[in-house]
């Protein structure tokens, strides 16, 4: 499908907004709460609950929809990715119940986010230590019980997952089988309120990177929620194909359909975490008297130019990835591939971009004089979460081959 390269007068408008957002409110304390990881920036919160949802700024004409979202996703991660994990929203929590839930699901569970409340977090709880990549093989299950499900497990590495369990209007969106012997055809999403008797936050991790998100662990201990807060139907279907994100009953489906729109955002992250280590560079070496020739031979060129040109190349093949798995999003159509290509490609292209981006650099490159250390830590988890590069690469690869995933693993 074609896809002009040109944003719209709305998106580019958005772009300057969230542009000065980042610039102003995230990354003069972009440090300090990377070196300060389990505490709540509230500097960051209280401002964007008060004054960052009130909306971008309109030009005339369309929006590019799908693709502002993920103009507006790079220029705050290119503020800080961390803080932007953090940022009072419905997260991946609320893509779960925009893609699976219902018109009454969706207006009960995100309408706190539209309201004049206290911050609140949405989350999604997937991964399990015997279920990481491989979705499929979660233990977390959910027995029926009147009108209610009772849910026991226990999740890990769930981003938001202090806000979303912890605060009053937030949610978990919590993966789980109701017959295990249905394999994907069982596993069923179940919003639990924050709050709820039986969801515990047992901990919190110490990360490498995006220091200043919360990544929880949630224990389930016959946690009891009514069966309304089921998202999408309650059938089990035994199923032996692969399913289809886009037909029938949304339950692991539901899942699916959720990574194809949040791989699109989690590769419009890198771009930004990416962006910010290559205007840092530039900056430093234009301070130096360097600033890169295209307009010279290639025999003629430095070493130094040779790696900002693959540099500025690698991130703008990722970002190119990134709005045309949006823009297919837009025209309502399936992006499953090109969401994995662009997760892949951004993925890698960001750990590149931002270890080259403290190679250059040198002793201040490494140092905490500037952010770029930083950002080399806080770029590996794009090429890990929403699917490892392994699992986004074997993806696109049955994609392409129209394999299943038991000939191709």
């Amino acid at each position: 499908m074609p896809i002009s390269f040109d944003l719209t007068d709305s998106t580019s408008l958005a772009r300057d907004h969230f542009r000065a957002m980042a610039r102003d409110q995230m990354r003069p304390i972009s440090r300090k709460y990377d070196d300060q990881e389990h505490d709540l920036p509230t500097e960051w919160v209280d401002w964007y609950w008060r004054n960052g949802r009130s909306g971008t700024p309109k030009g005339e004409g369309p929006s590019d929809g799908f693709i502002q979202i993920c103009v507006q996703t790079e220029e705050l991660c290119w503020g800080d990715a961390g803080l932007y994990l953090r940022t009072p929203f419905a997260g991946l929590g609320g893509s779960a119940v925009s893609a699976a839930g219902n018109k009454e699901q969706k207006a009960r569970f995100l309408s706190v986010f539209r309201g004049d409340g206290n911050p609140a977090w949405g989350a999604m709880a997937i991964t399990e230590a015997q279920a990481g990549s491989d979705s499929a093989n979660l233990l977390t299950t959910a027995e029926r019980d009147g009108d209610a499900y009772i849910l026991n497990g226990t999740k890990i590495f769930c981003t938001g997952g202090e806000g979303a369990s912890q605060v009053e209007g937030g949610f978990v969106v919590v993966w789980a089988t109701v017959d295990k012997s249905a394999g994907r055809g069982g596993i069923k999403a179940f919003v639990v309120p924050a709050g709820t008797p039986g969801m515990t936050l047992v901990g919190l991790e110490n990360k490498l990177g995006i220091r200043a998100s919360d990544t929880a662990t949630l224990q389930f201990d016959d946690c009891r929620v009514p069966a309304t807060n089921l998202l999408g139907s309650a059938e089990v279907k035994k199923q032996k194909a692969e399913p289809s994100a886009s037909s029938g009953d949304k339950g692991f489906k539901g899942a699916m359909a959720t990574f194809d729109a949040s791989r699109p955002i989690v590769a419009a992250m890198a771009v930004g975490v990416g962006r910010a280590a290559l205007d840092c560079v530039l900056e430093e070496l234009a301070g130096h008297g360097i600033v890169a020739r295209y307009d010279a031979p290639p025999t003629e060129l430095t070493a130094i130019e040779r790696d900002v040109m693959e540099m500025v190349t690698e991130l703008q093949a990722a970002r190119l990835l990134t709005w045309r798995a949006a823009a297919m999003m837009n025209a309502g159509k399936p992006n499953s591939l090109e969401a994995s290509m662009a997760k892949a490609k951004a993925g890698l292209a960001v750990t590149r971009i931002t270890q080259k981006a403290v190679e250059l650099l040198g002793p201040a490159g490494y140092s905490k004089k500037l952010l770029v250390e930083k950002w080399m830590r806080d770029a590996k988890i794009n090429d890990i979460y929403e699917g490892t590069q392994q699992i986004n690469q074997l993806i696109v690869a049955r994609k392409i081959l129209d394999y299943p995933s038991s000939m191709l693993r």
